[in-house]
């Protein structure tokens, strides 16, 4: 055995310095590349430290990686795409998927409007502070991961309560070219089409994208067509130097079924009793993104950015118990409303990461700089055609005619102090300078323009934060505590009636967001984060009954301004067990995950002052009342996830249990559901 084992020695010492003669004679070295094997990872993931010139330690993030997980993207089914996320709110009032409705942590879902909506890191809603609502968000074939940060991101990225969400597009960066197509026929007219190509040769890549959507929609009167076009071109310098610039383009026309009163939805949830309403948003996005490694030490990214973008909707908008019929007096249907606003904002953002030394422990700053310009033009109240297709004519000029404009500079700082490898302390501020400016026209009364005089608002804001994390091996104990606020927004300089008065005093909503948890993964096979959150949202807006003059015979009006404030506090969680690795069964079985996210939400009015008036004349009263203890609208109580997936190397399949508490559709907390389906306590939902 020694003999062998010498005489397999000598030969393969033999044959290594044979290759080495050779390769010394040749002179010619032939390296091949790398071959890495990494693991599937569960999604979802959590944000690096540090990641394009932004630091996220002691922040509470989540990243879903799509291609880690099953659902309906061609309909972009956010109840499937947001399942790993603990206490996110989904808002779906169409069934098209153009637009992702979330919120969290008790906070509203309208058009994503409490988050700051961002593609690839750069802002794609109507207006980050007079009017927030995001109507666009691109086709989720498309998308690589969704990332997002809670309320610790208002620091680096903006004020706003919910945090940052981002969406990260698909690139292909190893590939001179590769074509993707993914085609989708489904239940009620359904055609979707994605088709993409991508690539990089040598110091350029490229992708771009096409997806094209149509329906006829579950509902009555809920056709819909979508189309997102996008390209995307970088050129790299060096290695350390590159610029890349990308453009977005969608466009849709939805037909709205309207709203059912809980009686109609008895009846027939699928009817509709509007046949004529129409919704349609172009929108237009680009950015021109520069970076560079100034030194070893320094690196920056610029971002150039701008939205052009219009909202048009024409319909009936009547409640729905409100018959949408002909009128036997002029023997035809009423003149729709036609509402149009146009959007135009540009930007410019910079990043930059520092890294130093304390001692023998390295330390990083991110700091940079925001410019924003954005000007919305909003008409409204057009009187419109009588006809059933998406016809925005009007007769005459609009009665109502805003132009709104928004400046904002915004400085910001955060530096990750490593007291230990293990432990680091992240304190941050954020200057904001905004200003708004409003005017136009508000109304037309007895043919005379009720005009609104320019009203302009300057704010500078100071935000703070600190944020602490300490790393066991795989897992880490965080904790967070940054200030937020909302800006005043157009729709609250612009009271609903003539006769209403705003507050010139108005504040902005401020507040804090404060998180501690406890995440990570262990031994590969459990992914968790667990975790509680305190919301304070001081200064929230309301209308206030006064008499005119302080004379009950003159009668009373609704004083618009700052009456109180509410708290939203709970726990997150979210755990993935992955069952068959656990057993260490996984290489025969494939991999079988058990998956949850909970999230328990306690979100009430604290000391919040509302009035209401009643009798006639010099008969009229105003009746002071509180809100306080009442709960928030639009905010459930418990949204749980469960969830069972299986997959190998060829196959992959989820099964998905999803539960929303009930919530309140007032501030008074109103349970029986009223006539008109405005108000009143919504089911118990469930999804499978």
């Amino acid at each position: 055995m020694k003999f062998s084992f010498s005489l397999l020695v000598l030969f393969v010492s033999a044959q290594i310095y044979a290759q080495n003669n050779n390769l010394t004679q040749n002179d010619t070295i032939k390296e091949l590349s790398p071959v890495i094997v990494t693991p599937k990872k569960q999604s979802p993931e959590r944000l690096p430290e540090i990641k394009n010139n932004t630091l996220f330690s002691g922040k509470k993030n989540e990243v879903v990686r799509l291609s880690s997980i099953n659902g309906n993207f061609a309909t972009n089914n956010a109840r499937e795409i947001f399942s790993r996320i603990p206490g996110v709110n989904i808002w779906e009032n169409e069934g098209s998927g153009i637009q992702i409705n979330v919120g969290v942590r008790g906070l509203s879902p309208n058009r994503s409007w409490e988050l700051n909506t961002r593609q690839n890191g750069y802002d794609i809603s109507s207006d980050v502070f007079g009017y927030p609502e995001a109507y666009y968000n691109p086709p989720m074939e498309a998308v690589e991961t969704i990332e997002l940060i809670r309320g610790g991101a208002s620091l680096q990225f903006g004020p706003q309560f919910g945090g940052m969400l981002n969406y990260v597009l698909k690139r292909e960066t190893e590939k001179e070219f590769t074509f993707e197509t993914q085609n989708t026929v489904g239940s009620y007219g359904l055609m979707s089409s994605y088709n993409a190509i991508g690539g990089t040769i040598k110091k350029f890549s490229y992708y771009s994208y096409n997806h094209s959507r149509s329906a006829d929609g579950w509902r009555e009167n809920n056709e819909y067509s979508v189309r997102n076009t996008h390209a995307f071109i970088e050129y790299r310098f060096t290695n350390k130097t590159k610029i890349s610039a990308e453009y977005t383009n969608m466009n849709y026309d939805m037909q709205q079924p309207g709203g059912l009163t809980d009686v109609q939805f008895d009846e027939n949830p699928r009817q509709s009793v509007r046949g004529r309403n129409w919704f349609g948003t172009p929108w237009n996005v680009f950015s021109l993104n520069f970076d560079t490694k100034i030194t070893s030490r320094l690196s920056s990214n610029t971002k150039l950015f701008g939205l052009v973008g219009e909202r048009n909707s024409v319909g009936f908008t009547a409640t729905p118990n409100m018959a949408d019929a002909v009128n036997p007096t002029t023997n035809s249907l009423a003149n729709r409303r036609v509402d149009r606003d146009f959007y135009q904002n540009f930007g410019v953002e910079n990043r930059n990461i520092l890294e130093y030394n304390l001692g023998k422990t390295k330390q990083h700053l991110a700091f940079g700089a925001r410019l924003y310009k954005a000007n919305t033009t909003r008409q409204q109240q057009g009187r419109g055609t009588t006809g059933n297709d998406f016809d925005l004519s009007i007769e005459g000029a609009y009665p109502r005619d805003l132009d709104f404009t928004t400046e904002n500079v915004a400085l910001f700082a955060e530096n990750q102090f490593r007291v230990t490898e293990k432990f680091s302390v992240t304190p941050g501020i954020r200057y904001e300078h905004i200003t708004s400016v409003g005017q136009g026209r508000f109304g037309v009364s007895q043919g005379i323009d009720v005009p609104i005089p320019q009203e302009t608002l300057v704010r500078n804001k100071s935000l703070f934060g600190l944020g602490i994390e300490y790393k066991f091996n795989t897992t880490n104990v965080y904790a967070n505590i940054t200030q937020a606020f909302r800006p005043v927004l157009f729709s609250d300089l612009t009271p609903p009636a003539v006769t209403d008065v705003i507050d010139p005093n108005l504040k902005d909503a401020s507040g804090f967001n404060a998180d501690l948890g406890f995440r990570g993964n262990f031994k590969n096979y459990l992914n968790f984060d667990l975790s509680l959150f305190y919301l304070s949202y001081n200064n929230r807006i309301g209308g206030v009954t006064q008499f005119v003059n302080n004379d009950p015979t003159q009668g009373t009006f609704l004083f618009r301004t700052n009456l109180g404030e509410t708290v939203n506090k709970g726990i997150e969680g979210f755990f993935n067990l992955n069952v068959t690795r656990l057993l260490s069964m996984d290489k025969k079985y494939g991999a079988l995950d058990f998956f949850a996210s909970m999230s328990f939400i306690d979100s009430r009015y604290g000391d919040f002052q509302t009035f209401t008036s009643s009798g006639t004349g010099q008969n009229t009263t105003i009746t002071e009342n509180n809100l306080s203890g009442n709960r928030v609208e639009n905010a459930p109580r418990y949204i749980h996830n469960l969830g069972l997936s299986w997959s190998n190397s060829q196959f992959s399949s989820t099964m998905q249990y999803r539960m929303s508490g009930r919530v309140f559709t007032d501030a008074n907390n109103t349970t029986a559901p009223s006539a008109n389906g405005v108000t009143g306590l919504p089911r118990r939902l469930s999804s499978i």
